[in-house]
Formats: C-alpha cells, sequence, structure tokens
C-alpha cells in the first residue's frame, strides 16, 4: 500500500490535487494508522492503483485542459498573474479591482459571479509576493471600497503605474501549462 501523502510528495503534487484524481479514477482509498503518523489516520491507495494516478497525472491532457490551482505544486503557486480589472465599466468607469492569481481564468470565473460586466484592462506575470506591493503602488491615491476594490478617476493612470512597476521587476517565468481568460 502507498500513502497518499508520499505519492504527492513524490510527484510534486499537492494531496488534494492527488484525491481529486483518485475520485475521478474510482480508486478505493483505505485509511489505517501509519508508521510515523503518530495515531493519526493516514490514507492508502494499492501500488496498482497509484501507477493509474501517475499515469493520469503525467498524460498531457490530465482530465482537464484547464488547470486548477489546486493542480498546482506550491512552487507553481507563487507564480501568475497580477491583473486589473474594470468591474462594471459600462456603469461605474472608475471602480476596478487589482489582485494576483495562479491560475488566472478559473480566478476570472469566479469573479465573473460577482461581477459578470468586468472586462480584463491588463495582465502582468508576477510573483505572489509582490502582489501587495503593486496594490499599494497602484492605487496610492484611490477610494478604497474593499480589500482589492478601488474607484479612481482615471483607470488609464493605474495601468500606467502598474506598467511602471511591472518593468522595474525581473522577469517571471511562465508556467507552461494554459491559462485560458
Amino acid at each position: 500500500m502507498v500513502p497518499v501523502s508520499e505519492l504527492a510528495a513524490e510527484l510534486g503534487r499537492r494531496k488534494q490535487t492527488l484525491f481529486k484524481v483518485i475520485s475521478r479514477l474510482q480508486i478505493e482509498v483505505v485509511k489505517r494508522r501509519g508508521l510515523d503518523s503518530r495515531g493519526q489516520l493516514v490514507s492508502f491507495i494499492s501500488e496498482e492503483d497509484a501507477g493509474r494516478v501517475r499515469s493520469a497525472l503525467s498524460s498531457p491532457v490530465a482530465f482537464n485542459a484547464q488547470v486548477e490551482s489546486s493542480q498546482l505544486s506550491p512552487a507553481e503557486a507563487e507564480l501568475g498573474h497580477f491583473y486589473l480589472l474594470a468591474l462594471e465599466p459600462e456603469h461605474d468607469k472608475g471602480r476596478f479591482k487589482l489582485g494576483f492569481a495562479s491560475v488566472l481564468g478559473e480566478r476570472l470565473q469566479k469573479h465573473r459571479c460577482a461581477a459578470p460586466l468586468l472586462e480584463v484592462i491588463a495582465t502582468w506575470p508576477c510573483k505572489r509576493l509582490w502582489e501587495r506591493t503593486a496594490i499599494d503602488a497602484a492605487a496610492y491615491d484611490c477610494e478604497r471600497l474593499h480589500t482589492e476594490v478601488f474607484r479612481a478617476a482615471d483607470i488609464a493612470a493605474v495601468r500606467e503605474r502598474l506598467d511602471r512597476f511591472f518593468a522595474l521587476m525581473p522577469t517571471v517565468p511562465v508556467r507552461g501549462r494554459q491559462d485560458a481568460l
């Protein structure tokens, strides 16, 4: 039997990702106390099923063409895109949202549930660590409406500040995965 946590470490994936794949493959998970688990229950799958999981995750198509944030390794989750969104461009031209997303398409889909009229003004490759500084640099003179939502007289000026900010930052490697907008 193979502990799911060890398989996740071997594959450089999060346990949540493996549990999704295990569920899709309809693999039975056995829970029992592990030797090094201090009495905690540990999830195990058979060696044969572990091979099926390895195969599924090595496939270039791997169940979904769209990447989910739970499929990213911790290192991959630290890289992504910083975005500038107009939330209601026809009704409130100055209202915008700033933020970071490891998987931009997934994040935009979630935002569209609350703001179906949103428009992507611009995105920049970014490290998660830079998000707070980029927000502070871009929105220092804007009215804060919520944590990452602001109102400005001129969103074009906000974009120019962000263009200058990211021009100063080191190049961020872009993942080989598709990030559909």
